[in-house]
C-alpha cells in the first residue's frame, strides 16, 4: 500500500480502482501516439525519428495530466513531476529500444517483442508513478479533497 502526504493508505479497492484509471488513460495515450504518428508520418512528409519522437511526447503529455489529476489526484508541483517522468522515459527509451533490436534481430517477431514492451512499459510506468512520482502527493488536488469532503458529510448524516 502506498501512503499519500496526509499519510492514509490505500486500500485494495482505491489501488485497484486507480490501476483501471491508469489502464484507460494508457489506453487513450496508445491512441494519441498511433494516430498522431500516422498523421505526422502520412501527411507531413517527416522522417521516422520525428514523427515517432512527436507522438511519444504528445502520449506522454496526454498520460501525465490526466493521470496526475484523476488517476493520482496530486496537487504536485506539475514541473518536478514532469522531470521525474522524462527522466524515466530517458532511461526507458534507448534501454527498450537496444532490447527491441537486439530481440528482433535474433529473430523474434517484431510484434510480440512490441506488445511485450509496451507491457513493460505500462507496468514499470505505474510503479514508477506511484512509487515515486505521485507517493507523497496522492489525494491532494481539488477533486480528492472534495471526495473527502464528500465522504465525510455522508458519515456524519445522523440515520433516520
Amino acid at each position: 500500500m502506498t501512503e499519500p502526504k496526509n499519510g492514509a493508505q490505500l486500500s485494495m479497492t482505491q489501488r485497484a480502482w486507480q490501476l483501471l484509471k491508469f489502464t484507460l488513460f494508457s489506453i487513450s495515450a496508445g491512441l494519441i501516439q498511433i494516430g498522431s504518428f500516422t498523421l505526422l508520418n502520412e501527411l507531413t512528409g517527416l522522417s521516422y525519428w520525428p514523427s515517432y519522437l512527436i507522438a511519444l511526447v504528445l502520449s506522454v503529455v496526454w498520460n501525465f495530466t490526466f493521470n496526475r489529476r484523476y488517476t493520482f489526484k496530486s496537487a504536485a508541483n506539475i514541473p518536478k513531476a514532469m522531470t521525474l517522468v522524462f527522466l524515466y522515459y530517458a532511461v526507458f527509451t534507448p534501454v527498450s529500444t537496444w532490447w527491441v533490436d537486439a530481440l528482433t534481430v535474433i529473430g523474434w517477431n517484431e510484434y510480440i517483442v512490441v506488445g511485450g514492451t509496451m507491457i513493460v512499459n505500462f507496468l514499470t510506468e505505474f510503479l514508477f508513478q506511484s512509487l515515486v512520482v505521485f507517493r507523497k502527493t496522492m489525494n491532494t488536488n481539488s477533486l480528492a479533497r472534495r471526495a473527502a469532503k464528500d465522504e465525510e458529510t455522508l458519515t456524519a448524516a445522523p440515520e433516520e
